[in-house]
């Protein structure tokens, strides 16, 4: 006959291996075969200055910050992020009695390419035929003037919602 204290450590058991396969942590949510990240330059296609660089650092961080790996200066890293910021849009979203902007909506879109050491894919975001507008990756910012924001600053609020989505995009998929 079977003690209260065996079915107990029996039902303990056969719960902990129901459990086996789970991982903890965000660990979880990104491929295991990568440890390291090599993060080159984004390229960009336009004529403000630095978007392309301060994209790169925005994405570094956010690597660093939210995912188990580690972003490497080597090229022969486990794996290579790369992008290439490839539309620019500005809008008005308020408008003054006189016809001057009150509130513009700046928006970046970019092309992710992230790679391993062998060449595969992981994830990738493509241009094809859509105009940059409906590219998957995208940030904007809200520029008021009237507080004190520039281009700069709603430049900054894209670049830093960019480089959040750029990072999910690492996560392993469902």
């Amino acid at each position: 006959m079977i003690g209260a204290r065996s079915i107990v450590l029996l039902t303990l058991l056969v719960c902990v291996a129901g459990c086996a396969g789970y991982q903890i942590g965000n660990r979880s949510l990104y491929p295991t075969h990568i440890r390291t990240v090599y993060v080159p330059m984004f390229k960009s296609n336009s004529f403000r200055r630095g978007l392309g660089e301060r994209l790169t650092e925005a994405v570094m961080k956010e690597i660093e910050l939210k995912t188990p790996y580690k972003v490497t200066g080597n090229p022969g890293a486990d794996s290579v992020l790369s992008g290439e910021i490839v539309g620019e849009t500005k809008r008005v979203l308020i408008q003054r009695n006189s016809g001057e902007p009150r509130e513009v909506q700046v928006g970046l879109q970019v092309v992710v390419n992230w790679v391993d050491r062998r060449g595969n894919v992981l994830r990738r975001t493509e241009m094809g035929p859509l105009p940059p507008e409906l590219v998957d990756v995208g940030g904007t910012g809200n520029v008021t003037a009237q507080v004190g924001h520039s281009i700069a600053t709603g430049h900054q609020q894209a670049i830093s919602r960019l480089a959040e989505q750029i990072v999910s995009l690492m996560e392993a998929p469902w």
